[in-house]
This record gives C-alpha cells, structure tokens and sequence, in this order.
C-alpha cells in the first residue's frame, strides 16, 4: 500500500473522530477507500468510518487488507503535522509508515498490532425523526448542558428539535425551530425523546466544525445516529440511550 492524501490536516480530524471512541480498531483497506467499524470498550456506542479512494492524490494498493492501528498513538503522531503537510502512507516490514511531506519530510513508523475484530453489522433501526442542522447548534449546546447534568435529552416533534438537560443544578432548554435557519432538514414523522451521556456526544462531535452539517436520526428509547463530513471521508456514530427512570 502507498497512498498520499492532500492534506495531514484534514487526515488528522478524520483520526482523531475515530479515536475519541476506540484505543484500537482495524482498518479496513479496499480498492474503494479506507474503511473502519468498531465499538468502544463499553459497547455502548459505535463507529463507522469511510474514506473514498477519490479523496487521495495517489492511492496505491495491491490487494485488500485489515490492519491494526493503534489509534491514540495514530493521533499523537498526526498531531505534529503542518498545515501545509501532504500525508503519504504505506505498510513497512509489519509497520505503517507515516510521512508528512512539506518543506521538510519526516517519517515515523508505528508497529501494526494483532486485533481479532468480528463483523459489525449497524444498529436495524426504523428512526421516526431525521434533523440536519449546523454544528455549531450542538457544540453550544453540550457546553452549556455541562453546567447542568452528565446526561442531556434529544427530543425532536413537529415543532422543532430539542435539547434538555436537568438535575439538582437547575435546568437547561435549547430549542430549534423546523425553520430555524440553522437546520438544515427536518423529517419527524413521529415525536422522538431520548436520553444519552453528554461525555460520549461530545467526544463524538469534537472534529465537527462549527459550520459543518450534523445529520441526526432519533426514535424514542432508541439508539441515536450522529454522522457528518470531514471533506470526501463519513463518519458515523451510534450511541444506546440511557432509559429514563419513571
């Protein structure tokens, strides 16, 4: 495999989406792209990355192949990437070979490990309410949820989306109307309500942009689908809600 990817930047985000979950995961190396499916150690929530073999400069492979990765070590060595770096990766005696090319290239070389992962097949779900809106709606939101509880409440109905959160603190109400300029779609064919731990939401929002899009699909009691774009490449999560108590 030798394949080079326009921008180490970019490629860090994508790295870092995966890694907020999962210590270690296999990747999964097809003619189409990198592939990636993996739970985190609670196996509460889910990951399903994908990145087309359009979104490289060069993508070289010879045959499929899973590798490995260590993704918090992934992510400290992408963490010394330049803007303006290119990224060029390939497997090494065993290794992957991680090279970003500027004014300078430096190359490290991370052991691939051994990981024994089954198929993952995603949560069957008929979701009753589907919102697209802009991130920075719900960056906003779980900070201000932090003040308030560990756990927040995704509510959507016909009038907009919803999200509360409350305890012996106090409080919180954040509403967006259907036709709030910040969404950006609005299907609810059914009142949606589910709660879900704030810490997990927003391990998973962390390589949003403010202005990137956030896609969510909701059913009450049921897990939720939180997914976006980090340039060509898709990243999606599933998280189980926490069943509220009478």
């Amino acid at each position: 495999m030798n394949v080079v990817f326009p921008s180490a930047v970019v490629f860090k985000r994508c790295v870092d989406a995966i890694a907020v979950l999962v210590d270690e995961a296999e990747l999964e190396i097809v003619k189409e792209g990198f592939k990636l499916k993996a739970t985190d150690p609670s196996q509460i929530s889910m990951v399903d990355f994908e990145m087309p073999a359009e979104a490289f400069e060069s993508f070289k492979i010879d045959e499929a192949k899973k590798i490995g990765i260590d993704f918090n070590y992934f992510s400290q060595i992408m963490s010394r990437a330049k803007t303006t770096d290119k990224l060029s990766l390939e497997i090494v005696d065993n290794a992957l070979k991680i090279s970003f090319i500027g004014n300078a290239k430096r190359s490290f070389s991370m052991p691939l490990i051994d990981i024994s992962a089954s198929e993952l097949p995603n949560p069957k779900i008929e979701f009753t309410a589907k919102l697209a809106l802009a991130a920075h709606v719900l960056h906003d939101a779980l900070k201000d949820a932090t003040l308030v509880s560990s756990h927040i409440i995704l509510e959507a109905n016909k009038e907009g989306f919803f999200i509360r959160a409350n305890s012996t603190r106090g409080v919180l109400n954040v509403e967006v109307a259907k036709d709030s300029e910040d969404m950006k779609e609005f299907d609810v064919k059914e009142d949606a309500r589910a709660m879900f731990p704030l810490d997990y939401l927003s391990d998973m929002m962390k390589s949003a942009k403010g202005t990137d899009i956030i896609e969510l699909q909701l059913r009450t009691d049921a897990p939720v689908e939180l997914s976006y774009n980090i340039d060509k490449a898709k990243v999606k999560y599933f998280l189980a809600p926490r069943i509220e108590s009478e």
